[in-house]
């Protein structure tokens, strides 16, 4: 009887608790269907762009066995002559609807280059190669697409081969852009540097007002001559430097551990940066300005940076892969247009006109989470 009073009351008290009880329920659910979606290892909706300088039945065939096979997304006609040369790193200055932009862009994640002669190649029997160019900056997605290239061309290449052939007519040429030896850590350790950003900026400042609220001190702070987004502002800067000089600390390990090279410009870098961890320090702000406890504070902070993040940003899985609800999400999560901007400059090198849709994203995210955050505490100042 004794044991039933007491689990009576700790009934009463979790059904008060109507926070603590919305975390238990909703967190298991919530992350259930995140992993059940989002994990998935599957690599389909690949975006395809096609050099075919052939413009033949055969030609037409190989496009077409990539485009139904359900893996490839067909997004572009190269101008033929402009893609898949010889070179051994692309060229940003290259005119026109070139592979080189597309790529940058990252509108598309492989090329295929069909050669001229092609079909009257394969109808003499002879070996015909086909060049297949990659975006390496996801060395687990290259390898994957690379293995679905190989085995379509191997099957189309089936069609024009005699019973007795022992080599198939078609040969590939794979070429890797941007992470030619397709190390994982080039990777990694760029998603690895937004994981570890997002997770302190955001717990660092979601505890800050909520301590203030703790120790009684933030009536002090109102009776002062001091408005909600002076306030915000102060908050954050301290934050904000220790927060950048932390990341900046991060990449520069990453290049001399990992090996992680630097083709782009260190200002854009520290410009992604700024915009990254001012929406992340913002975001912790506004947690902080609904959470009572630094507990509560806490929880939620590790909630909204680190399953996104991981999870929704295309830092572990492909955004293509996802289902389109969550693919919708993820435009939500700041994360996202990062890991573009980063990837961007440091393996590829491109220029702002590449990303600047990102680092706009960006702006917008943190200005909208500074101003919610001002807008909450103007309610309490009052």
């Amino acid at each position: 009887m004794k044991m039933l009073a007491v689990a009576r009351k700790e009934f009463r008290q979790i059904a008060r608790d109507r926070r603590t009880l919305l975390i238990l329920l909703f967190v298991p659910a919530f992350i259930l269907l995140l992993f059940g979606y989002a994990l998935n290892f599957d690599i389909r909706n690949v975006r395809l762009a096609v050099d075919d300088r052939d413009r033949s039945s055969a030609s037409r065939s190989l496009i077409s066995a990539f485009v139904n096979s359900g893996y490839f997304d067909l997004v572009a006609d190269v101008d033929a002559g402009l893609a898949g040369s010889k070179r051994t790193w692309p060229t940003w200055d290259a005119p026109g609807l070139t592979a080189d932009a597309l790529m940058d862009r990252d509108q598309a994640r492989i090329v295929l280059v069909i050669p001229s002669g092609f079909a009257r190649a394969l109808h003499r029997g002879e070996l015909s190669p086909v060049q297949v160019l990659l975006n390496g900056d996801n060395a687990t997605t290259a390898t994957t697409v690379m293995g679905y290239a190989t085995t379509i061309i191997r099957g189309e290449s089936a069609k024009y081969a005699p019973a007795a052939a022992s080599a198939p007519l078609i040969s590939v040429e794979p070429r890797i852009w941007y992470n030619p030896e397709l190390r994982s850590a080039l990777f990694l350790v760029p998603g690895l540097i937004a994981y570890i950003a997002m997770i302190t900026a955001v717990v660092s400042t979601a505890l800050s007002i909520v301590r203030e609220k703790e120790r009684g001190t933030m009536e002090q702070v109102r009776m002062a001559p001091l408005d909600a987004a002076s306030f915000v502002v102060g908050k954050t800067i301290p934050y904000f430097v220790v927060s950048l000089v932390s990341a900046l600390g991060i990449v520069v390990i990453s290049m001399i551990l990992f090996g992680m090279p630097m083709r782009g410009s260190w200002l854009l870098l520290m410009l992604a940066l700024s915009l990254f961890l001012f929406g992340a320090l913002g975001l912790g702000l506004l947690i902080s300005s609904i959470a009572e406890t630094q507990q509560v504070a806490f929880q939620v902070a590790l909630l909204v940076s680190f399953l996104p993040t991981l999870l929704l940003s295309g830092f572990v899985f492909p955004i293509a892969s996802m289902p389109r609800v969550l693919q919708l999400v993820t435009y939500a999560v700041p994360a996202r247009y990062f890991l573009v901007a980063l990837r961007t400059i440091v393996l590829k090198g491109a220029g702002l006109a590449v990303y600047w849709v990102d680092l706009a994203a960006l702006s917008a995210f943190a200005v909208v989470v500074l101003g919610l955050a001002a807008v909450r505490l103007q309610r309490q100042w009052v």
